[in-house]
């Protein structure tokens, strides 16, 4: 995707603040950008705006309004780069706990925007890169799981060898046209059902 084709939001309450990141937004090749400020019902306006990258500006943050950040960051996953003057270890912790890209310390400066907004943008890339893996894996290992003991259940239920019960699987999946899995979630509710 292009630089101009992202829909950048910005999320600041501070219009001064906030034309200095609209500034070095635009200087950085970024056409695309709005701004809003940290209202209620937060999380439904975003996702009503569906923008690419978000950046929040907050100037001095309460615990509320970092709180409200963090919903934010959880509930839309997108890179989000967030600024603000001031900060402590818990909030930095709860910051990236909830999926910020990129943390920045009294760092607002209109040249530094876009570095930090590609910065922001590759690692959110590379954590969503391994979130799907995880999930991927997880998945996997849930099917493998529910394939051993559909093959367990037809060993001790049919008399088959663990090869012969696989084959049974393998054999009506491909009959059938689905998953091994499906078969296998098939048998062990079927085995469910007799007992």
């Amino acid at each position: 995707m292009k630089l101009e084709d992202f829909n950048i939001l910005v999320i600041d309450e501070n219009p001064d603040r906030a034309a200095i990141v609209e500034r070095g937004l635009v200087e950085g090749g970024y056409t695309r950008v709005s701004r809003i400020g940290t209202s209620f019902n937060l999380v439904e306006r975003i996702q009503v705006l569906a923008p690419d990258i978000i950046i929040i500006d907050l100037e001095n943050p309460d615990r509320d309004t970092l709180e409200q950040m963090f919903q934010v960051s959880r509930a839309i996953a997108r890179p989000i780069a967030m600024f603000v003057d001031q900060s402590d270890n818990n909030m930095i912790r709860e910051a990236v706990e909830a999926g910020v890209s990129a943390y920045v310390v009294d760092g607002l400066r209109q040249d530094r925007i876009r570095p930090i907004v590609e910065m922001a943008i590759s690692r959110f890339g590379a954590f969503d890169q391994l979130r799907r893996e995880r999930d991927e894996a997880k998945a996997k290992l849930s099917e493998r799981k529910l394939i051993d003991r559909a093959k367990g259940l037809l060993m001790q239920e049919k008399g088959l060898s663990e090869e012969d019960a696989y084959n049974l699987l393998r054999k009506n999946a491909m009959k059938q046209n689905r998953k091994i899995f499906e078969i296998a979630q098939s048998v062990i509710t079927a085995f469910q059902l007799e007992f």
